[in-house]
């Protein structure tokens, strides 16, 4: 990926997202991730991971979900 400082920073929320098991599909991933900020401490933040998350390609969307969730 070009951009590691997403994955040195602190995630925006609380939410904790299990990945390594999933599908690699950006539909399922968008859903996951986004399910676990509404249920976290900044549930404001969905809608702008989403716009985020979609602006780009898929290296992207995963940078943007280490940005917004820690990802296991």
């Amino acid at each position: 990926m070009k951009d590691s400082k997403f994955f040195d920073a602190e995630p925006l929320t609380n939410a904790v997202v299990e990945l390594s098991s999933k599908d690699g599909n950006a539909f399922l991933i968008l859903g996951l991730v986004r399910r676990a900020i509404l249920q976290s401490d900044k549930p404001e933040l969905a809608a702008q991971f989403i716009e985020e998350a979609t602006a780009h390609d898929y290296d992207h969307l995963l940078m943007t979900c280490a940005k917004y969730v820690t990802i296991e």
